[in-house]
């Protein structure tokens, strides 16, 4: 087996991907991704050699992906927009061997100082003469002979992603080609989701797990058409949506919120649209409400993370509850397990742990962190707190280490920013503990209010006390212009000072 076949049994003549306005068949991209194979052949790269690519959305960056998979070798996707210290951390970390860059990405690797790093020896640009390092063109690869797939067990390597880092420094999580393809096929269980007729809209970052194994793999498995888009812009998106007769879209809560605040979007802006998708972070009800009284769009929320490639639940294809997060997908296990490490009782909330083979092989060099997350008997302690109800849905409360203790009482910051969301002048929230003399912690929120709001600190705070016990309101909020946020959408609380 190996990941790079999803691509093959496609019809030659249907599309694949659209990027920068240019369509690629799957007859043509498997040309491509044959020819830039037998290219990072000649560079040397054999199986489990490590290809960084520094690219955004776009046709590099599935050729290189596809093709460094073919081989046998580990795919690393890294943030483009990365400040250069970063970037050659990571590929420090994963000893790359060859790194592919875009322009966009050219000014940070710059910085990056090759000659220190033993294990490159090749930097590709994606187009000549960008990149001022670089010893070698996209176009090079290209021109090189085909060479067949190297078919891979389960358990190797596919990519290292590395995490968002919500939770200190990021680490490089080892998904193999097993991981990936059995989230895809997982995939399956959630009625309604993505075909061969669809035309998904690719915004989410390729080198997030969403973005690269939903949007991307999923989508190339099924046989659909990916519009590949590097920058969002709601009003752009709107004319590309209805142009390209968009029909799936997978977007982050900062994207529907954008979408739900766009007051010159027509009410049928989205008619083409059977699936709307969401995930990576909590998305307000209230949102949620406006984009279904506006555009008749009925947005669907699932759950996953990284380490599980990453899709837990879904709620495609059944009735909807806003506030879930769906079902867990069919030959994915999950356990609600409290504080003692027993399952939870009915109704109770608990940790989340995860355990199927798309869980990952763990941190790359990084036994006990591995250790801290992965049970030995396989399940994956995800750090999320959730709770299920009678027909079998998952309601995401809040993450284990985000838990604010106030005088011995747990307050779940997502709640107080469900009410703190619901209030007129209110557009985004955060919500953090900080240190208190007497109670141990206190709740402190970060408000950014909607255009023209005027609301004040004890207007908020008032608010608060009329739908939360007081220990559970904030005894500060702060007024700032917009929250921290990772690629995927993902609160940054630990920004949050």
């Amino acid at each position: 087996m190996n990941l790079a076949h999803i691509i093959d049994p496609h019809p030659a003549d249907r599309v694949a991907i659209i990027s920068r306005g240019r369509p690629t068949t799957y007859g043509t991209l498997r040309y491509q991704v044959a020819h830039v194979r037998g290219g990072l052949a000649q560079l040397g790269v054999t199986k489990g050699d490590r290809v960084v690519l520094l690219c955004s959305n776009g046709r590099y960056f599935v050729d290189v992906y596809l093709a460094a998979l073919g081989l046998g070798a580990v795919a690393v996707p890294l943030n483009p927009s990365s400040p250069a210290p970063e970037i050659e951390r990571e590929i420090r970390t994963v000893q790359a061997k060859v790194v592919v860059v875009e322009p966009s990405a050219a000014q940070a690797f710059s910085h990056v100082d090759c000659t220190t790093i033993p294990s490159i020896s090749a930097v590709v640009a994606t187009e000549a003469g960008k990149v001022e390092c670089a010893n070698m063109a996209f176009d090079d690869l290209l021109g090189a002979d085909q060479v067949p797939v190297v078919e891979v067990d389960d358990d190797d390597l596919a990519a290292l992603i590395f995490t968002s880092g919500t939770a200190g420094s990021p680490r490089a999580a080892m998904l193999s080609h097993g991981n990936l393809m059995s989230n895809i096929l997982q995939g399956r269980s959630a009625g309604e989701g993505i075909g061969e007729g669809d035309v998904v809209y690719g915004v989410l970052p390729v080198y997030h797990i969403f973005g690269l194994n939903v949007v991307l793999g999923l989508s190339l498995h099924r046989g659909a058409t990916v519009l590949l888009v590097q920058r969002f812009d709601p009003a752009t998106a709107l004319d590309s949506i209805r142009d390209r007769q968009v029909t799936v879209i997978p977007g982050a809560p900062p994207l529907w919120l954008a979408f739900s605040h766009f007051d010159e979007a027509p009410a049928d802006s989205f008619a083409s649209v059977r699936l709307a998708l969401t995930g990576a972070a909590k998305m307000p009800e209230e949102a949620m409400r406006r984009l279904k009284d506006r555009f008749g769009l009925e947005l669907l929320e699932g759950y996953g993370l990284t380490e599980a490639s990453p899709v837990v639940t879904s709620s495609a294809g059944m009735p909807q509850k806003v506030g879930s997060v769906g079902k867990v997908l069919d030959g994915v296990q999950v356990r609600l397990v409290d504080e003692n490490g027993e399952d939870a009782l009915a109704g109770d909330a608990g940790e989340i742990w995860v355990k199927g083979p798309n869980v990952f092989k763990g941190y790359l060099n990084e036994p006990e962190a591995t250790a801290r997350v992965i049970t030995a008997d396989g399940w994956l302690r995800t750090g999320d707190v959730g709770m299920s109800d009678d027909d079998g849905y998952l309601y995401l409360v809040d993450r284990v280490k985000d838990l604010i203790i106030v005088s011995g009482f747990n307050v779940y910051p997502a709640e107080v920013e469900e009410v703190l969301m619901e209030h007129p002048d209110v557009q985004e929230v955060g919500v953090i503990g900080v240190p208190h003399p007497h109670h141990g912690e206190a709740v402190k929120a970060y408000v950014v209010l909607k255009p023209g709001a005027t609301a004040h600190e004890d207007t908020l705070v008032s608010w608060c006390q009329d739908h939360l016990a007081r220990y559970k309101c904030p005894s500060k909020i702060l007024f700032v212009d917009e929250l921290p946020r990772n690629v995927s959408g993902k609160l940054l609380r630990r920004s949050l000072v």
